[in-house]
């Protein structure tokens, strides 16, 4: 009691909306440099096959990089405010601007809910599900490769959880779908975020790969190697078990979504 108070930082609830905002933004960054590479082969690549196959890639994933995106924009401002508390929701530290700013970004272009549609309606379908292949191939051979290595084992088993919710999800969606859009129509938010759960996990477990690899380098590069280690973990902890989440959401079905009358609105 006679000494200095300690800092917020020493509390898990602080923390652990510091390492959410930090691993938000560094996936975020990872996927878009992603989809930026294959929109650069898409119009670059020498073969035909591999510009089509880098336009069936970015055609998938644009809906998932506009709503994943700016949905993480904004639980993100929110995060940063509840860390300020008060002092979060005036004007002094400028985080009430963020939060404002982000939360536009959610109803550009349609809103977020037309993204997810433009998912499960168009691409999902498109080329008899052909732009899958681009997102599924390398998550799948990925997780083949690490299979084996005793320091990968962590990611390696809860990517090949997510990436087979995945997989169930999509199935899920082509059989209910074809037959009653509205069940799409219901599961189309879900299977947005599940999708950018998996290629989020796929991008960190490889960062966890490479900053394994790279363990004991000089200088500054080992607290940075370190670090992505460490958020890699904490993806894998606390953000990726939202997908087995969004699958129940998606099996559940329309149901109750669609059993209120209008009158009771």
């Amino acid at each position: 009691p006679d000494l200095p108070a300690d800092p917020i930082i020493v509390h898990p609830d602080v923390r652990r909306m510091l390492m959410t905002m930090r691993v938000h933004a560094e996936g975020c960054r990872a996927l878009g440099v992603w989809v930026a590479n294959r929109l650069d082969a898409a119009e670059h690549a020498a073969d035909a096959r591999a510009r089509r196959d880098a336009e069936d890639f970015v055609a998938l994933m644009t809906p998932v990089v506009k709503a994943m995106f700016t949905d993480f924009a904004v639980e993100s401002a929110n995060l940063a405010m509840q860390v300020h508390g008060g002092h979060g929701y005036i004007r002094d530290h400028g985080i009430e601007q963020y939060a404002r700013d982000a939360r536009i970004t959610q109803i550009y272009e349609g809103t977020n809910g037309i993204q997810a549609l433009d998912l499960v309606g168009r691409k999902l379908p498109a080329h008899a599900g052909r732009s899958l292949r681009g997102l599924f191939h390398p998550i799948a051979d990925f997780i083949e490769n690490i299979r084996a290595d005793p320091d990968m084992e962590k990611f390696a088993a809860g990517l090949e959880r997510a990436f087979g919710t995945l997989q169930l999800a999509t199935r899920h969606i082509a059989t209910r779908g074809l037959a009653d859009p509205e069940e799409a129509g219901a599961a189309a938010g879900d299977y947005l975020r599940l999708t950018g759960l998996v290629a989020l996990a796929y991008l960190w477990a490889r960062a966890a790969q490479i900053a394994i690899a790279r363990h004991g380098a000089a200088g500054p590069d080992q607290t940075f190697y370190a670090a992505k280690r460490i958020s890699a973990e904490f993806f894998f902890d606390r953000i990726l078990p939202d997908a087995t989440a969004c699958y129940l959401k998606i099996r559940s079905g329309k149901a109750s979504m669609m059993a209120m009358p209008e009158t009771a609105f």
